[in-house]
């Protein structure tokens, strides 16, 4: 009793194709595709995007850590030479 039946969506179909006609329709149509496509792309990239920061910020922090183990193990190597001469 509360719900919309089939025959209101009917009516309410034609009384939207009267008002806009079908060419019209037609181009909404098309244009809502094309939005929701430009969308769905503009979202890709932003998630490409940020994958690759994030493994660009992955590869900085090993090469980072890296360069701190050899900064170490030359402070080792120095400090062990001082303490044999």
């Amino acid at each position: 009793m509360g719900g919309i039946g089939i025959w209101q969506l009917v009516i309410v179909a034609v009384i939207v194709v009267l008002l806009f006609g079908t060419k019209k329709l037609r181009n909404i149509g098309g244009d809502l595709g094309s939005a929701i496509k430009g969308f769905k792309s503009a979202i890709g990239e932003d998630k490409e995007q940020k994958n690759s920061a994030e493994k660009t910020s992955d590869t900085l922090a090993d090469s980072s850590k890296s360069t701190t183990e050899e900064v170490v193990k030359t402070t080792e190597s120095k400090t062990k030479e001082s303490d044999q001469a």
